[in-house]
């Protein structure tokens, strides 16, 4: 049995005839003597009326002052797929095949109890397999499984396994039934060396490696979630990503790529709205003790910072925007203490730092500051002065082997500065190189960087 999975995003079934013309991708499989297996996502995008994001605001609105809870948000995110699923099975029936809805939990796909970002621990396949035998088509839910159940637990819990959860799905599927091929079907030909809606002249890939979708995902670009790549790198399944609106053979993903493959420019993707924060720490001895404060807070409220750069007198990095709030208000006024083991040559028994931003956005430190005169007389109080640049993102150019590559980040930072775009901080891997730029400047950025190197 040549078992194939075929995993059909929100604009694939958002409408009848584009299920149409998915079904069609099915059958055709079917025919060419494949079992296939679909995974199906939620009808649409944000707006529609059974898109995941319109039935989260159904929830939200409620009470926008009460935040649902998560066992209940995941509930309510698994319709949308429930839904699709139930529809497009349906679809399939019409044109006369046989086939079965299932939701994550009747296809055995088994998760841990972090409702909104549930890991998936297993998957039993047996009913899958005993249906594909049987000729049936099974469309299963993709971005969702259930918890294990137990004597001491939820039978079964609901879960969602977060961002990208359908390509995960799908990928998980296909290493628990030893399938032969996943495609991932989207309204794109397949990888492109940029977004197509931002660059007319991005072309597609014929091939990729599993690590170059991975950092494409990671870098911003919608195409496969990067768990998914991980799954079908680990077990080296082919991996596909097709349009469902065109015969384009789209790209393959896969580990036996071409060498040269393995040491070319991938792509240029950009994401994110990000703030940059800086801050203004003189004494290079204090400096790691207060940079590991902040550190630990920000880890303590679940604050994730990139583009970490150090100097001897200031410690900056990123924040996403969505979580700038959180660790402004973090910052703002902290008060680390340093202290000296004997007193100073002044009679101070300790160093305070604490963090200022910039007036307006310094309301705890105003407060904060004059509660500290107190004790002004036996330790130092030090004002860390904290800057903010809002407005940010990040344009990263994807390379195979980018440390072998030689001349890219030249060719980079030409181009950007020619074009009076400002760069606020760069970052490098053995995959690809990132710049902190002007969140206006973009599209521009992104334009200018694929024709610099690719188009010429």
């Amino acid at each position: 049995m040549k078992i194939l999975i075929q995993k059909f995003g929100g604009t694939s079934v958002d409408r009848k005839e584009h299920r149409e013309l998915a079904a069609r991708k099915v059958i055709k499989a079917f025919e060419a003597g494949y079992s296939p297996v679909v995974v199906v996502s939620a009808i649409g995008r944000s707006g529609a009326p059974y898109a995941t994001d319109t039935l989260v605001k159904l929830l939200k609105d409620i009470d926008p002052q009460v935040t649902p809870a998560a066992r209940e948000m995941d509930m309510m995110m698994a319709c949308g797929e429930i839904i699709s699923t139930a529809v497009f099975a349906q679809t399939l029936q019409t044109y006369g095949m046989k086939s079965v809805a299932l939701s994550g939990g009747q296809a055995g796909i088994i998760t841990d109890k972090e409702h909104g970002n549930a890991r998936i621990l297993e998957i039993r396949p047996q009913y899958i397999q005993m249906l594909l035998a049987q000729g049936y088509i099974p469309v299963v839910c993709g971005f969702q499984g259930v918890t294990q159940p137990s004597n001491t637990s939820e039978h079964g819990a609901i879960t969602t396994l977060g961002r990208g959860g359908s390509d995960t799905t799908a990928s998980a599927l296909g290493a628990a039934l030893d399938a032969v091929a996943v495609e991932i079907y989207t309204d794109v030909d397949g990888i492109k060396t940029a977004d197509p809606d931002m660059v007319k002249a991005a072309r597609t890939l014929d091939v990729c490696t599993y690590e170059e979708v991975a950092e494409i995902a990671h870098q911003g670009a919608k195409v496969v979630h990067p768990r998914a790549a991980e799954i079908a790198m680990d077990r080296n399944i082919p991996l596909w990503v097709k349009s469902t609106f065109s015969d384009h053979p789209g790209t393959r993903i896969t580990s036996d790529a071409p060498p040269e493959v393995k040491k070319r420019l991938t792509g240029i993707t950009h994401t994110g709205k990000i703030v940059y924060i800086r801050l203004e720490i003189e004494n290079a001895e204090h400096k790691p003790i207060v940079e590991r404060e902040v550190y630990r807070m920000m880890a303590h409220a679940n604050v994730n910072i990139f583009l970490v750069t150090f100097s001897p007198s200031a410690l900056s990095f990123a924040v996403p925007r969505t979580l700038f709030p959180i660790a402004r208000d973090l910052l703002d006024g902290m008060v680390v203490p340093v202290e000296h083991g004997k007193e100073d040559d002044f009679g101070k028994l300790a160093t305070y730092y604490i963090f200022k931003f910039s007036d307006g956005l310094d309301l705890a430190y105003s407060v904060q500051r004059p509660l500290l005169k107190a004790i002004e007389g036996r330790v130092k109080i030090v004002d860390v002065p904290a800057s903010v640049t809002e407005n940010c993102t990040m344009v990263s150019v994807i390379a195979s082997n980018y440390l072998r590559v030689s001349g890219v980040a030249l060719r980079i930072f030409e181009t950007l500065v020619k074009a009076g775009i400002a760069i606020h901080q760069t970052a490098d891997s053995e995959m690809s190189v990132s710049c902190l730029i002007p969140e206006s400047e973009a599209d521009r950025a992104v334009l200018l960087l694929h024709s610099a190197l690719f188009e010429n």
